[in-house]
């Protein structure tokens, strides 16, 4: 079943019906001022931190959903009907309420159409302003003169940290003091203390927001939520838009909400045009300047399209077009806006992700710049080099770094019981893409600290954290496992040992002989890598091979995870696909270790974390009993590691199988079958119920997963082979056979360049010549030999 389709031309996702199976999200704004919203008009709106600035209310989980949100309330004075310009939380009939969104890129219009009325309602944040705005426009589509009014609701929080909000009653109850200035509602709490800004995590002092409208005059207010709903009432039928009138309530403690009156008289055909404001600061001050600002709806309209520009600006490095045209959609827009929202946000701010993690997690959020490295370089370096400084001297890192609290060189460290075994080792994926993106080989050498004392180069960071693992190796020579090895549900141990996180080592090591060879004069760093490495490459061969696939971990007491000899869990998916991305696997291995992945872990709604789940283990060996079978790390489509597998099979050669793969578990697949997927068709999922689990195939948890970044990486880098070099740009195709080839232009390091594939034979791989701009040319495009606008045509064979 569609609930909509791809907008290619105009960059959004057209949802046509508003009963989507689950609430259908998007983003507004930036990591200053943020807000989700869904596709009917929910949500939640945050300055800085969605746990620790959370100003609107939004109860997650809840029925129905999307409530509370950003309602306007439409009535018709003469009929007394009324409705909203979203479908919910009215909820009129679906035969005579007709409703589309438009979810684009950074902001989403809503448009519907009751009763011979049509509303238009555009919410965004415009560049640079630490407010929202709701462009609206209502038109009278009917012969006769009309007579409506309008009113908007917010439902405040009475703290701006969310568990005093939701859990210290006998505190926020008693914090709220709404007043009304000039028509512009001040959202005050702890208005007796003075603000502090130079601390944001200060949650007593007083903060004040304001919700203001331009291009209409406001004829009555209410700030007290049981006055303007009633008592009980809920959203869907409140009593001041039954009655037909606010009552101008003041609240003075318990719950504050943002309601404005306004009134519209529209001849037949006529409209009339209006925008809410709601932002951060007092209305006196912050909210008369925002209204003065955006008075002029042409104002308005261009603040609009700068947000537009803006982001569509930023999906412009990189385009392709192949014979698949959903993957084209979401190649081309919404798989590159998906990492750049994680990007912002890590794992703090959605619908799911409500509050109870802050800040940045680091081994996400490291994970996360890869998809965005392309896109927005300069901002994901300064993100890069945050991270780094939230390393410890030790070589371990913080589990979390707060970006609005963040002290270089002056963190505590954490202690030895708490760090994770991969945090610090996902910086050799990033950092190198970063230095062969930009082609400034001079990053190594920056100095920046450690987050508890000291400081070293980027070069000294990273052989910190191989020797961090180094360190720490258990008896079968192999890295100790500690808190968790990114599968948070395997029990290792401190002392146990892990061979993802081996297979991570062992990568990291290849690639610190790489640079150190890329810089010469390191040849002593050099020879000592490549000693630990072949080191590791023995204890790897002699412990962790299983006979057709790698085992997983060892804990201290002798269980084997991902082992044959085991009734559940028997084969993991991670140990397989990073056996060949780290260049461990030799051919005959990696052959034996994909076909296992394949007929074990494989379904048609992507690949297994393992199998079979755990409904017998210890939980104290392993926690994913936890979880029902199929769901989460207990056998689910864990969709953070689908990108893996895509490079892992074009690596060995297999466009066939990674393509195949692809389609699994790309969402833009689900497109015309939403009704099993459930979850937004435009987004990845952290992960799919898996063919164990009734609710096969559905998916949960959108937008903030790493699925987005490793996905776009393998997709690009691996399937497309378009990848980027320290002295140039790559193009090496893995394809599938059928398709007689592609093109994409790639904007690199300044240049242009115009890339058409072709695939006369239906090979899966190999190039057989190459030509730039008419010349033969093979291997790496060196960027001192391309012009500024290159044409570049491989043909495969």
């Amino acid at each position: 079943m569609k609930y909509g389709y791809f907008d290619d031309t105009a960059r959004e996702y057209v949802i046509t019906r508003p009963d989507t199976p689950r609430s259908w999200t998007n983003y507004l704004g930036s990591t200053e001022y943020g807000a989700i919203i869904t596709n009917n008009a929910g949500g939640y709106s945050f300055y800085k931190s969605a746990a620790q600035g959370r100003f609107t209310r939004y109860r997650s989980n809840a029925v129905p959903m999307d409530q509370p949100g950003r309602n306007i309330y439409i009535r018709d004075q003469e009929s007394g009907d009324y409705w909203s310009n979203a479908w919910q939380p009215v909820g009129k009939p679906l035969e005579d309420y007709k409703s589309e969104c438009r979810h684009g890129t950074a902001y989403t219009s809503i448009t519907s159409d009751y009763s011979e009325i049509k509303s238009n309602t555009t919410y965004f944040v415009p560049l640079g302003e630490t407010n929202e705005l709701w462009y609206t426009t209502i038109t009278n589509t009917s012969s006769r003169r009309r007579k409506l009014r309008l009113f908007t609701y917010v439902e405040y929080t009475c703290s701006w940290k969310l568990a005093n909000d939701l859990l210290n009653l006998q505190y926020s109850a008693y914090i709220v003091n709404m007043s009304v200035n000039d028509g512009i509602i001040d959202h005050g709490t702890n208005v007796s203390m003075a603000p502090n800004p130079d601390d944001f995590q200060d949650a007593d002092q007083g903060r004040h927001t304001f919700l203001a409208i331009s291009g209409a005059d406001v004829t009555g207010y209410d700030t007290d939520r049981e006055r303007f709903l009633g008592a009980y009432r809920s959203y869907h039928n409140p009593l001041a838009v039954e009655r037909g009138e606010c009552g101008q309530s003041l609240a003075v403690a318990d719950n504050g909400c943002g309601a404005l009156q306004i009134d519209i008289e529209l001849e037949p055909g006529a409209s009339s045009s209006f925008c809410v404001i709601m932002g951060i600061g007092t209305a006196a001050d912050e909210g008369v300047k925002a209204r003065q600002k955006f008075s002029d709806m042409n104002a308005v309209e261009a603040a609009l399209e700068e947000v537009k520009q803006h982001w569509h600006s930023q999906l412009g490095n990189f385009s392709a077009q192949t014979p698949d045209p959903e993957l084209n959609s979401f190649f081309n827009t919404w798989n590159p806006y998906n990492c750049l929202i994680t990007f912002a946000w890590s794992r703090a701010a959605s619908l799911v992700y409500n509050g109870e993690r802050d800040g940045l997690g680091y081994r996400d959020s490291v994970q996360d710049m890869l998809g965005t490295l392309h896109s927005i370089p300069e901002q994901a370096q300064a993100r890069l080099e945050l991270m780094l400084t939230g390393q410890v001297s030790t070589g371990g890192a913080m589990p979390v770094v707060k970006p609005f609290a963040h002290k270089p060189g002056h963190e505590p460290r954490p202690s030895e019981q708490e760090y994770r075994s991969d945090d610090s080792l996902w910086l050799f994926n990033t950092v190198p893409a970063l230095v062969k993106e930009t082609g400034d080989l001079s990053f190594y050498d920056k100095i920046l600290p450690y987050a508890d004392q000291g400081e070293d180069t980027v070069l000294g960071h990273l052989k910190r954290a191989i020797e961090f693992s180094l360190a720490r190796l258990g008896k079968h020579g192999l890295p100790c496992g500690l808190l968790a090895d990114w599968n948070d549900c395997l029990v290792l141990g401190h002392d146990g040992e892990t061979v993802f996180v081996a297979m991570q080592l062992r990568y990291a090591l290849a690639t610190y002989v790489d640079i150190c060879e890329l810089k010469g004069g390191l040849e002593t760093e050099s020879l000592w890598a490549r000693e630990q490495l072949d080191d590791l490459d023995k204890n790897l061969d002699c412990h962790a091979w299983d006979g057709a696939w790698y085992r997983r971990a060892f804990r201290v007491d002798g269980f084997v995870f991902g082992s044959s000899e085991s009734e559940e869990a028997s084969i993991f998916l991670n140990p397989q696909t990073w056996s060949v991305i780290s260049g461990h696997a030799s051919p005959e291995k990696a052959i034996l270790a994909m076909q296992s992945v394949n007929e074990r872990l494989a379904t048609d709604a992507g690949l297994m974390v393992l199998d079979p789940p755990v409904t017998k283990l210890d939980p104290a060996i392993m926690r994913a009993r936890l979880f029902n079978p199929g769901m989460k790390e207990n056998g689910a489509v864990f969709c953070h590691t689908q990108g893996w597998v895509l490079m892992a099979e074009a690596l060995l050669g297999n466009g066939n199988r990674a393509y195949e793969y692809l389609r699994t578990f790309m969402p833009a697949a689900f497109n015309e079958r939403a009704e099993v997927r459930e979850s937004e068709p435009y987004v990845y999922c952290q992960s799919t119920h898996s063919k164990y689990s009734p609710r096969y195939g559905a998916s949960r948890l959108p937008w903030l997963t790493g699925a987005a970044t490793w996905a776009y990486h393998g997709t690009s880098q691996y399937l497309l082979g378009i990848r980027p070099c320290y002295d140039g740009l790559l193009v090496d195709p893995c394809i599938p056979a059928h398709w007689p080839g592609y093109t994409a232009t790639r904007v690199f390091r300044g240049k242009v360049f115009h890339i058409t594939v072709e695939n006369p034979s239906g090979v899966e791989k190999g190039v057989a010549s190459q030509q730039l701009n008419g010349k033969a040319y093979m291997g790496v495009l060196k960027i001192d030999d391309c012009e500024e606008e290159n044409q570049v045509q491989v043909i495969m064979g």
